[in-house]
């Protein structure tokens, strides 16, 4: 009874502050009291009235710079996350339902990509790529392996659900099931998995940034503040701590958000779908 209230809580509370941390993000640079782009004050100024975090390395505003920086970073990871999951569900689909050699060659696909480093494949895909690209191929070839197996093992537990056998005894298509039945059934763990491949891309795309391979200066990005105030930290603190506090605050939340809704679909292959599309009995 005592966990009740707090289970409550904790439900509410991580999709509040999710939205509120990505409100700021996306809209963040409408509210910033100075150019982002441009110098206020003088270089590593300590926070005052007018600057309330200070100034940068060029004398930039770092509250403005902090309120702008997530959109950019947000907007290219939300992309290379929607299409890992994309291409992991898609192939988890067809190898969970058909299994066989269908499954073992996907699998076995999976697998290898799975072996490459995904650091070193984000970092090539940086060099030969433009960065967005780059993080989307890196975000890909790192997470729809894993979204593939997760998947699979869901579908495959699906087949013998009550729901997936009245399908099959109305006659219906392997698509229709796959895509009217199995994946409606299983939305909670997709949605999980999505917000954990966001979570990855939004690592990728912060690592390539902080390594001079991500947005180019002067735009305002949380992981490239990290990379330009690193040499100031002791004059200028939060020119540092403000970035990686957002950037921190963006992951966890995300990461909370993603476990909430799998705790929330742990078995969606043996989820009753209810009595919506019954079977007609039989005198």
């Amino acid at each position: 009874m005592n966990r009740r209230p707090a289970a409550i809580l904790a439900s509410l509370s991580v999709p509040l502050l999710s939205a509120a941390v990505l409100s700021v993000a996306l809209f963040g640079g409408w509210w910033a009291p100075h150019s982002p782009t441009s110098p206020t004050g003088a270089p590593w100024q300590l926070p005052d009235p007018v600057h309330l975090l200070g100034t940068d390395a060029l004398g930039r505003d770092v509250l403005s710079r902090v309120l702008a920086g997530g959109r950019g970073l947000l907007g290219v990871s939300v992309a290379a996350a929607v299409c890992a999951c994309a291409v992991g569900t898609a192939g988890g689909l067809v190898a969970g339902w058909f299994g066989g050699p269908v499954s073992r060659l996907l699998t076995a696909g999976a697998d290898l990509l799975l072996a490459l480093p995904s650091l070193l494949l984000a970092l090539l895909a940086a060099i030969a790529l433009p960065w967005h690209t780059a993080v989307v191929v890196a975000t890909v070839c790192g997470g729809a392996p894993l979204t593939l197996r997760l998947v699979g093992d869901a579908v495959r537990a699906a087949r013998t659900s009550g729901y997936v056998e009245a399908a099959l005894l109305r006659g219906e298509g392997t698509a229709s099931i796959l895509l009217r039945e199995v994946l409606p059934a299983m939305r909670g763990l997709v949605v999980a998995d999505l917000g954990l491949r966001l979570v990855v891309a939004l690592q990728v795309a912060s690592a390539l940034s902080v390594l001079g391979l991500g947005a180019a200066p002067p735009a305002p990005d949380w992981a490239l503040m990290l990379r330009e105030n690193m040499t100031g930290v002791a004059i200028n603190p939060w020119a540092v701590a403000a970035p990686a506090v957002a950037l921190g605050a963006a992951t966890v939340l995300l990461a909370l958000l993603a476990q909430l809704y799998l705790s929330d679909d742990r078995t969606p292959g043996a989820r009753d779908r209810g009595p919506a599309r019954k079977e007609p009995a039989d005198g």
